[in-house]
């Protein structure tokens, strides 16, 4: 497996680097979640970190370069939004039958 070093900037992790796996596609994940244990022997805290791009040069590389930031809100929780799934069951472009 590639690994690439990846900076953290904000929260604890500030201006560390980590080497970070890569997966299939060669990107690093798009979160990156470092548990904390509690030192009192509590649950741990869970760090999350989000990937964005790091700011380019004047020099323009063919791979996309990456760094995490950190997310205090935690991870968002995320839906597929599959068309079948939505709430809304009338079709877009359809009024509905003043009859019913």
């Amino acid at each position: 497996m590639k690994s690439e070093d990846t900076p953290f900037e904000g929260g604890p992790m500030d201006g560390r680097v980590l080497p970070v796996l890569l997966g299939i596609t060669g990107h690093p994940p798009k979160t990156y979640r470092i548990p904390v244990p509690d030192p009192h022997g509590g649950p741990p805290t869970v760090l999350v970190y989000r990937r964005v791009p790091r700011k380019q040069g004047t020099r323009v590389g063919l791979s996309q370069r990456w760094k995490y930031e950190y997310a205090p809100e935690g991870q968002q929780s995320r839906r597929l939004n599959w068309p079948w799934s939505k709430p809304d069951t009338t079709p877009h472009g359809k009024p509905h039958d003043p009859d019913e």
